[in-house]
């Protein structure tokens, strides 16, 4: 209801500035073409992180002053600090990203979002803009047009950029057109009161606009019609830093506890440097006037000077926060911890990140592997096993025996209250995130072992009433079956478990070393469950169940490795190729396997 009223009192206010000035429609019509321009800058900008910016972030951004620069360069080259937020919110959701990582790239997005005050101080009011606008919009409607992804893409950038200088040009000849109607200057402020009543309104201003670009192009252009003072253009700048933080804010609303603390990080380092700047206004006027000196930049020439303003006071913010932010960081996870949420509840994947895939496909993952760990709990009840020993590997040798007590689990009320809620979540989300190429691949893979994780636990239910059975036969030999089948799936399990810490460049070769084994101990195969019989140590009944049970087992197994086999690595194009190249063929998992079990280290040479 609030938001409703808010954007009821802005059309009144709208409308009623439209009824009493004709100059007042220019400027609004500049400030709507600039922000249409800003959002055709980011959907452009959207079409090009499928991936190739994703990577970029990952390899960049494993220090902290690459962070930095990171975040300097995207937000220079978009012209966005809020779209490279967003991104890392959803990656920093994603776990793609540490905390401080985040920070970082935020703190140089900042920086970066300054070279849009220089653009238009130094551009944008020199020259006629709007002649350079329409053939950049004509080639980028043309491109907005075309099917391919690449190059609508490069349209939405170039409309963008055209929408940009189109509205840099309307909100110019409104105000220079305005001059002649209302002084605004005549309403301008001295002093503390006039410094934090011009930084409320750039404050207001962003928040209401959601674009600082959008805040400076008008501060810059009633300077330079001489509408407002230079004074109250400084105070105005800092408000638009400040303000800025409210699309942060909002794009953590959806996002985790992980995203929440970077929007938070956010704020302390935009107000901080805004509060900052206000108690130093003067030590950096005189800043300005000296670097405006060693510029070249003209004593009367104000416009410059706020550009040169708004890189001085984010740079020095810059300097001092870097220094500070693994402490922040430590400070916001101690004070922003995570809601208490059920098993079933999603903890990675969120709404933010359906239009991020790479961001949005790392969480699913790890969102599988969250499903795994209640599916885990709930076979090693059935297993007769307790979760938390059997996790941590304690008394393993235990599971050679017979349990103590056997007992059934009902594993439909686990599965309805712990599995199947995360897991149609996971699908969900699955289903709606915006994939292409590679990336549907990894979608349909990721789905696929959602499957087979719970395949494999229906596969268990069934073998629940036969391994209760005869788990205390008196049949010693029958009895001794199932306590392997126990022991095996049990110890797989936990393999499974203690490969999540392992890296993932050495999943692959465990994995096809556990899937030898069970291939190796399948009784079926192995010779085991014919001996059996021709030895009259079970009658043909309890062979019948003995050989579907084992069945069970070994699907049970197949369809945990498989499923293990695409969440326990990140999922990239080249390695995954790689990796199956890597795969070990019969001859030498057997290597392995012998080597493994006269207590040698293996060794494996694998050839392309």
């Amino acid at each position: 209801m609030s938001r409703q009223l808010a954007l009821a009192a802005i059309f009144l206010a709208l409308g009623w500035g439209f009824w009493v000035s004709p100059d007042f429609k220019a400027i609004a019509a500049g400030v709507a073409i600039f922000l249409f321009g800003m959002l055709s800058l980011e959907e452009g900008f959207k079409a090009f992180t499928g991936g190739t910016l994703e990577r970029i972030l990952q390899k960049f951004t494993n220090r902290l002053w690459k962070s930095c620069l990171f975040g300097v360069v995207t937000s220079t080259i978009m012209q966005s600090s809020t779209l490279v937020s967003i991104i890392t919110i959803s990656f920093l959701s994603a776990g793609l990203l540490g905390l401080a990582q985040g920070i970082g790239i935020v703190i140089g997005a900042n920086l970066g979002s300054s070279t849009g005050a220089w653009i238009i101080a130094g551009i944008g009011l020199k020259i006629d803009i709007a002649a350079y606008a329409m053939p950049i919009l004509t080639f980028g409607v043309i491109l907005v047009l075309n099917s391919n992804k690449a190059l609508k893409g490069t349209g939405y950038v170039l409309a963008g950029i055209g929408f940009l200088f189109l509205g840099i040009h309307y909100i110019k000849e409104g105000f220079d057109a305005f001059q002649d109607t209302i002084d605004l200057a005549a309403f301008a402020m001295d002093g503390v009161a006039g410094l934090l009543l011009y930084t409320l309104i750039g404050i207001i201003a962003t928040v209401i606009t959601q674009s600082s670009h959008a805040t400076l192009a008008l501060v810059i252009t009633a300077l330079a019609a001489q509408q407002i003072t230079y004074d109250n253009a400084l105070a105005l700048a800092i408000g638009a830093n400040i303000g800025t933080t409210a699309t942060a804010v909002i794009g953590a609303l959806k996002a985790n506890v992980a995203g929440k603390r970077l929007a938070a990080a956010h704020v302390i380092f935009n107000v901080g440097t805004g509060i900052f700047a206000l108690i130093l206004i003067q030590p950096y006027t005189a800043a300005v006037e000296i670097g405006s000196r060693w510029l070249g930049i003209a004593a009367d020439d104000y416009i410059l000077k706020v550009a040169l303003f708004h890189s001085l006071f984010n740079l020095t913010g810059t300097l001092i926060m870097l220094p500070l932010t693994e402490r922040l960081s430590r400070l916001l996870e101690t004070h922003l911890k995570p809601k208490p949420r059920t098993v079933s509840a999603p903890r990675f994947i969120t709404e933010s990140m359906l239009g991020m895939p790479d961001a949005g496909l790392e969480a699913a993952r790890k969102e599988l592997q969250h499903l795994f760990s209640n599916v885990f709990d709930v076979m090693a009840l059935v297993l007769h096993a307790d979760p938390i020993r059997l996790r941590r590997g304690e008394s393993l040798e235990l599971l050679a025996n017979p349990p103590e007590r056997v007992r059934s689990i009902d594993v439909d009320e686990y599965y309805q209250s712990r599995i199947k809620p995360l897991h149609g979540s996971i699908l969900d989300f699955l289903a709606r995130m915006e994939t292409n190429g590679p990336q549907s691949r990894q979608a349909f893979m990721l789905r696929s072992a959602s499957q087979d994780l719970i395949e494999a636990l229906k596969d268990l239910k069934h073998l629940q009433k036969n391994l209760v059975r005869f788990l205390g036969s008196p049949n010693p030999y029958l009895r001794k079956e199932y306590v392997l089948i126990r022991q095996r799936l049990a110890l797989l399990l936990h393999a499974l478990e203690q490969l999540r810490s392992e890296p993932p460049e050495s999943v692959t070769l465990t994995l096809d070393v556990l899937g030898a084994g069970v291939e190796e101990k399948d009784i079926v195969a192995n010779g085991q469950l014919d001996r059996l019989i021709r030895e009259r140590r079970i009658d043909a009944e309890t062979a019948t169940s003995l050989m579907n049970d084992s069945a069970y087992a070994y699907d049970i197994a197949h369809n945990l490795l498989a499923m293990s086999r695409v969440i326990l690595a990140r999922f990239e194009p080249v390695m995954h190729e790689i990796e199956h190249q890597l795969h070990l063929d019969k001859q030498e998992l057997k290597s392995v396997l012998d080597q493994t079990v006269r207590g040698e280290q293996p060794k494996v040479q694998v050839t392309p």
